[in-house]
């Protein structure tokens, strides 16, 4: 039996934490009092989890440890006894479910959500409701239900979204992994804001989890983690495989391999505005890496789509959200609805493939393309609440998502990788993307990365040991 302290555990990935619940190094019940004393400790000034279920977790921990030691160990499901939270988008079972509204202030879901219950089913207990941006529109999490979510490397700053609780709880050491989606980016912005390893599937690896209001299927469910092995397995489990056994063409037998070499083009630029000097620099040192690795890198050009191309796509997502009344969202959630309204199914899937089309040229034939995940910085918290008109702040905003919306839009998968800290200390992302149903490419390719170039101990210094 090994003998670990807390701040051992704590470095665990989860896939550790839960061999060494199988093993006895530990219990569940000891893990979810470790992750618990923290919440308590940090999410006041993070404002990571909406919702905590302290009472709920401790039960289902106790029920975990008594099922341990009835079960096999090789009969546990993988992430058996492992602490995890649900983005407060998604349906929990006699929970407050918010969507980030206060038009959903009140509402306790009779049910659990799909993707709640694979959750679950594959071992991990949730230790409550994540924080997003109102119906997840903002790439920022600053929704009039609570107060702003902020981010654990710079608190004057946003955590991103709209996975924003997702990525500040794990970043910050309240949870060692945590369920996010991602309909433009929002896995993947808050993943490269707060220095996390974030992954968003191919439509077809997992399906649509989101059910009717996903019609067009540009948003799915994915992981934001701090090892790519447990990003990897928690795909597998949301897509229906629990346990232990490593099946061949699975996620995780993906993340344990090296690709091929393979042809990237870094895009250099965006569709809209520019990107930041102090990312780009060293995103060109970083392909200096993958040459070194066998990798042929290319710089072009990033496919020319607007914002105002993307809009309608991104109304029609939104406006399917049903309210008992539109007087209680936030004035920017209130002009993309309204907006949306006059758009059908129709118009905004065949705008989508018209862009599509164009994404697709931009590939040429390359494997990979690869850019920076946002083109700047976490923005200063209330940076947009400064903007009067709607529509003007929605725009600025969406800057954040100028290079991650492409693959929304095409159903492939991209990952977000931490590979790197400005000279202020503040963290960024490297995207890479590719066609549709290429994720265990992408999961190959980042375990190498991630194995090249360790980002495991660049940690929030307030809130992480060294």
């Amino acid at each position: 039996m090994t003998q670990y302290n807390e701040n051992d555990i704590l470095k665990l990935s989860a896939l550790r934490q839960a061999q060494a619940i199988r093993e006895g190094d530990f219990s569940s019940t000891h893990l979810v009092e470790i992750y618990l004393t923290r919440i308590s400790e940090y999410n006041e000034t993070l404002q990571a989890f909406v919702n905590v279920h302290a009472e709920q977790g401790l039960k289902a921990a106790k029920k975990a440890d008594l099922t341990r030691s009835r079960l096999p160990a090789s009969e546990l499901p993988i992430f058996h006894g492992v602490p995890t939270g649900i983005k407060d988008l998604v349906p929990t079972k006699w929970s407050s479910t918010h969507l980030g509204s206060r038009a959903y202030k009140y509402f306790i879901s009779p049910f659990d959500a799909p993707v709640t219950k694979l959750i679950k089913a594959g071992g991990f207990i949730s230790l409550g409701k994540l924080a997003t941006s109102e119906f997840g529109v903002m790439p920022v999490t600053e929704p009039d239900i609570h107060p702003p979510t902020r981010n654990p490397w710079d608190t004057s700053r946003t955590s991103g979204g709209s996975s924003g609780g997702s990525s500040a709880a794990v970043a910050a050491n309240l949870l060692p992994i945590a369920q996010g989606s991602d309909g433009g980016g929002s896995v993947r912005i808050p993943s490269a804001f707060t220095h996390l390893y974030g992954f968003k599937p191919s439509l077809s690896l997992l399906g649509n989890l989101h059910g009717a209001y996903n019609r067009l299927g540009i948003s799915v469910m994915g992981p934001l983690a701090r090892y790519v092995e447990d990003a990897a397995a928690m795909l597998d489990v949301m897509a229906g495989h629990h346990t232990q056994v490593i099946k061949p063409g699975s996620c995780l037998s993906a993340a344990q391999k090296m690709p091929k070499n393979l042809r990237i083009r870094l895009l250099t630029d965006t569709p809209i505005g520019t990107i930041d000097s102090n990312i780009l620099a060293p995103i060109r040192d970083f392909a200096d890496s993958l040459r070194s690795l066998g990798h042929t890198v290319e710089e072009g050009p990033a496919a020319k789509v607007s914002i105002k191309e993307f809009l309608p796509i991104w109304q029609y997502s939104v406006s399917g959200i049903h309210t008992l009344s539109d007087r209680y969202v936030q004035p920017i959630t209130r002009w993309v609805r309204k907006n949306g309204q006059s758009v059908t199914f129709d118009m905004a899937e065949a705008r989508r493939l018209a862009l599509v089309k164009r994404i697709e040229d931009s590939f040429g034939d390359v494997d990979i393309l690869m850019s920076p995940t946002v083109p700047s910085v976490a923005p200063l918290i209330g940076a947009y609440d400064l903007l009067t008109d709607p529509k003007q702040a929605f725009y600025e905003a969406a800057n954040l998502g100028s290079l991650t919306a492409a693959f929304n839009l095409t159903h492939g998968p991209a990952a977000s990788l931490p590979i790197g800290l400005t000279d202020d200390g503040l963290p960024f992302g490297v995207q890479i993307g590719a066609y549709p149903g290429q994720d265990n490419l992408l999961l190959s390719l980042s375990r190498q990365i991630e194995d090249h170039l360790p980002w495991h101990n660049r940690r929030a210094p307030k809130y992480c040991s060294p």
